[in-house]
């Protein structure tokens, strides 16, 4: 049995998910004493996805990593794809990784034993750094309550980032309030790097396929604290996110317009199933019309 296991799933993505693998092995070579596999659960890519994966599942491994293609039929969507790669782990941990990804400065033992050591924590992140060097938002979250979206939507949570007080009262979606070079608990990271015990991921039945994309990251957050776990960002270690890919990234307009329908959709949901039992229903039609406003006004 495996210490761990790492699932990508990859969408059209080609040459940064080989950036991403190459990376990913370097870093865990490191590791002599830690055994893995990597998973890629490929979503019918049309690009050259599948015979980069092929040529590089060839490639000579360390005796301590395996490494697995599975290639789908149709594009199952994200939460989906992981999920299949969820049913074939068979690690203690596993690590939800975006092909757009790549492993810098990780130190998997120490993550691991954090983990083991710590039974109220269910599982972590590390720094996610976009190109530019600042952190990615989505990997430092609260939960989108509606008193969080409306402060993070009106750009009050902008405003007051770095003003002691009024950034705990209005920054709570991403939580600007505390200090990003400590670590400490937050409400979710995002799905590019995110390192889970599988035991919990096996309890909740990984990520919920009512998300195509978006959300299902947050979605499983919610669950997780709903089992009284904890999430840990921990700042010491640090990964760099290309982001948007094979979304809004995508030259493609269809592309484009569907990954935006996909992201609002992705809210709807969030607040259907979490949110909107709690409150009178003209108030979720509220929050439903919303949602659909930012969306028309996004384009």
């Amino acid at each position: 049995m495996p210490d761990l296991s790492i699932i990508i799933v990859s969408y059209n993505t080609a040459s940064v998910t080989k950036e991403c693998l190459t990376s990913l092995v370097h870093s865990l070579s490191d590791s002599s004493t830690l055994s893995a596999e990597i998973i890629v659960v490929d979503n019918n890519s049309h690009d050259d996805s599948l015979k980069i994966l092929k040529t590089f599942g060839r490639s000579p491994f360390p005796k301590q990593i395996d490494f697995k293609v599975i290639a789908n039929n149709s594009n199952v969507g994200y939460a989906k794809g992981n999920n299949i790669g969820l049913r074939h782990a068979k690690g203690k941990y596993v690590l939800y990784l975006n092909s757009d990804v790549i492993i810098k400065n990780v130190d998997w033992q120490n993550l691991i034993t954090y983990l083991k050591e710590n039974s109220s924590v269910a599982g972590l992140t590390v720094r996610v750094l976009l190109p530019t060097g600042i952190i990615d938002p989505a990997s430092h979250r609260g939960f989108p309550n509606p008193w969080n979206a409306f402060c993070y939507f009106s750009k009050l949570e902008r405003l007051t980032a770095q003003i002691p007080i009024l950034n705990r009262l209005f920054g709570g979606y991403h939580q600007t309030y505390k200090n990003l070079s400590s670590p400490h608990t937050i409400d979710s990271p995002s799905g590019a790097f995110f390192l889970v015990k599988k035991h919990i991921l096996d309890k909740l039945g990984g990520f919920d396929e009512a998300f195509f994309m978006y959300g299902e990251d947050l979605d499983l957050s919610y669950r997780i604290k709903g089992l009284g776990y904890t999430i840990t960002y921990d700042p010491r270690y640090s990964v760099t996110h290309f982001k948007y890919q094979s979304g809004l990234g995508s030259t493609s307009s269809h592309a484009k317009d569907q990954t935006r329908t996909h992201f609002y959709d992705a809210m709807k949901i969030f607040y259907a199933k979490q949110y909107a039992p709690h409150y009178p229903s003209w108030f979720n039609r509220c929050m439903m019309w919303a949602i659909d406003q930012k969306m028309r006004t996004s384009k």
